[in-house]
């Protein structure tokens, strides 16, 4: 579904990427962890290219993404929650989630409203339909969020880091959603720093540094016998 293929990043002098090569399956859920400044934001971005690789090949489904394609590719393909909520303001929790499939997805108002409901009652936040984003805590907006882009209806969703920004008391109700839509067959690219939703999601986690991919595996081979030593210095901080 996704293939990342000798992809190079530079931001000015910076080498940010460095030969990043990677595969994702339709329905598989990668969780990608790593020190900050390791490049795991990056390598999300790149594939939808909200970052455009300096070098190297992006491709989904078999596809690859160009200049000239990459709108009508990306609009068609996937969907991303960002660690910041971008709400508008000004429209209700419903106006959020219903001007997508009505403005890009052509659908009517009555068929925009129906699919925003079904999400918003997967994300458990129904009763807030009218409500504006100004009156929700970042665990709901964040909800909403994720539901925002549930109703574009795309096979891959991206997360970067969709739990860092919030109050410690609610990163726990996001992750809950999370795993719930674990269970769809949406292909998830998750950016976290938290391990214990790795382990109960991810069908494969990736660790990040430096640039580079550096070890790849099965949560039970991950956190339970890493071979790199930069992976088992990682895990010995973040594990205690």
């Amino acid at each position: 579904m996704i293939k990342l293929q000798n992809v190079n990043k530079y931001f000015g002098d910076h080498h940010v990427l460095k030969d990043v090569n990677l595969e994702v399956a339709e329905g598989e859920k990668v969780v990608i962890i790593g020190p900050s400044g390791s490049g795991k934001s990056t390598t999300v971005r790149c594939m939808n290219f909200l970052e455009e690789p300096t070098t190297g090949e992006v491709y989904i489904d078999g596809n690859q993404i160009t200049e000239k394609n990459k709108l009508e590719m990306v609009r068609n393909s996937s969907a991303m929650v960002f660690q910041q909520f971008n709400l508008y303001p000004h429209m209700t929790v419903l106006g959020n989630l219903t001007i997508g499939p009505i403005k890009l997805q052509n659908k009517s108002k009555k068929e925009a409203e129906e699919l925003a409901y079904h999400y918003l009652d997967i994300v458990g936040l129904r009763e807030k339909a009218t409500a504006y984003p100004s009156t929700l805590s970042g665990g709901q907006q964040q909800r909403v969020a994720i539901a925002r882009s549930l109703c574009s209806e795309k096979k891959i969703i991206l997360f970067d880091e969709p739990t860092s920004a919030l109050d410690p008391e609610t990163v726990q109700e996001v992750l809950d959603v999370m795993i719930k839509l674990s269970s769809m067959n949406i292909t998830m690219v998750v950016v976290t720093h938290e391990m214990g939703f790795a382990k109960q999601v991810a069908d494969r986690v990736i660790f990040m540094d430096d640039g580079m991919i550096l070890e790849v595996g099965p949560p039970e081979h991950f956190f339970e016998n890493p071979t790199h030593e930069r992976t088992k210095e990682f895990l010995s901080k973040i594990l205690r």
